[in-house]
């Protein structure tokens, strides 16, 4: 009896270890397995996991797509261990994409669609400190588009209209968070200026240097700097009215070091690339304004395809010819299906950190290839270790060009979008 009692023990505590395993293992999967998956005609389709799982279709693992054609889409069981079932993906076949790599230095500028506003402030007035943005209800991060029905383009026109005033209401229309609204602000004559105040400081452009991704033939689309263009004061994405895209040369390196994160500095050239279509969460994308003569092109790879270990960046950090070097790339899986931020990157290529101390600012947009494919590009820095930093696929940046050159749209990215 003795002996039944400690069987049915021992059953059911391993019995509750399988459950406790299985639910453990479905958590995570849930947390880092895509639900949507792209595969090239012909490849093996294959889920890149520490738990091993299959992917059924029609009760027959799909292991080839060489029996479909580009644009069918099917669904596929995945299952841990080749038997459990935990949730289903949609696995979209695809032909090979081509671009040509670039990892050449760009300037950028951008003009925003009305005026951000990026502080305020109280301002001194005869009867004491008031502000009357915030009294208006105006908020850190609002473009400011017309006042009294007068578009504002930018800082000079609101500052004259402010002036204008002689403290009579205004009707300020702004947009905030992709909604349009009017409110009205009455200004306040500031003691120590003499001049009418709102007590707002505001931007209307933005510049700066990065670097080339890509180009692509198939959708005429150009794009680099692998995260969007944000404001330095707001963090927020620039939404912009118009900008463009120029050549740049490198003049000149700040090393990065621990605690203070270095910079490529450079000068715009007189040589006008493209306009800035898209300003997106994972890059900046235009149309070329003149044809680009492609001699060479690169398979990009797919995300699940991408495999941690040794890759190379490409960048010019001195003359005007792009270089490349070594570097390690490790995914991080639970950014599988973030729009950026997909890879952590560690710099080993003793010259480039000699140059710069690894990763830097303008290096933002630097091609990471592998096994001769395009895997991502250079995002952010860490500040605490220059040697290392972020990476977004390169696929993540081919689907926001197809969807550009598709006449599709994304919120708070392109022009007039919101």
């Amino acid at each position: 009896m003795r002996y039944i009692r400690f069987a049915l023990r021992t059953l059911f505590f391993s019995a509750l270890l399988i459950c406790i395993t299985i639910f453990t293992a479905v958590f995570i999967l849930n947390k880092t397995v895509s639900r949507e998956y792209k595969i090239n005609r012909g490849d093996s389709f294959k889920i890149d996991s520490t738990i091993p799982v299959t992917a059924d279709i029609k009760g027959a693992t799909a292991d080839r797509s060489d029996f479909y054609k580009v644009g069918d889409v099917f669904d596929v069981d995945l299952k841990i261990f080749g038997v459990i079932p935990f949730t289903k993906a949609s696995v979209t076949v695809v032909d090979d994409a081509y671009v040509s790599v670039l990892g050449t230095p760009f300037g950028m500028k951008v003009y925003t669609d009305g005026v951000l506003v990026i502080s305020t402030g109280d301002v001194k007035t005869s009867s004491g400190t008031i502000n009357p943005s915030n009294l208006a209800g105006i908020k850190v991060g609002d473009y400011i588009r017309q006042v009294n029905g007068i578009d504002i383009t930018c800082n000079e026109d609101l500052t004259a209209l402010v002036a204008e005033s002689a403290g009579r209401p205004m009707q300020v229309k702004i947009m905030r968070n992709g909604n349009e609204k009017t409110l009205s602000v009455t200004p306040v004559r500031s003691l120590d200026e003499g001049i009418y105040r709102i007590g707002i400081w505001v931007r209307d452009s933005s510049a700066g240097v990065g670097t080339l991704t890509f180009y692509s033939p198939s959708n005429n689309i150009i794009c680099g700097l692998g995260h969007g263009i944000c404001d330095s004061d707001t963090g927020d994405l620039l939404v912009p009215e118009h900008g463009e895209l120029v050549g740049a040369d490198i003049i000149s390196v700040k090393k990065g070091t621990s605690g203070e994160p270095g910079e490529l500095k450079g000068r715009f050239t007189l040589d006008k690339i493209s306009d800035i279509s898209l300003n997106a969460e994972n890059g900046v994308y235009g149309k070329p304004y003149k044809d680009i003569r492609v001699s060479d092109l690169t398979q990009i790879s797919l995300k699940q395809d991408v495999k941690n270990g040794e890759a190379q960046i490409l960048c010019t950090v001195s003359g005007g010819t792009p270089k490349l070097y070594s570097c390690t790339v490790q995914k991080r899986v639970s950014f599988l299906n973030s729009a950026t931020q997909n890879m952590v990157i560690t710099v080993t290529d003793k010259e480039l950190i000699d140059i710069t101390g690894g990763i830097i600012q303008g290096m933002s947009g630097s091609p990471i290839l592998q096994d001769g494919k395009l895997i991502g590009a250079v995002t952010h820095v860490f500040v605490d270790d220059p040697t290392k930093g972020y990476a977004v696929y390169a696929e993540n940046m081919l689907e926001t060009a197809q969807k550009l050159s598709g006449g599709k749209t994304e919120k708070s990215a392109l022009k007039k979008a919101s």
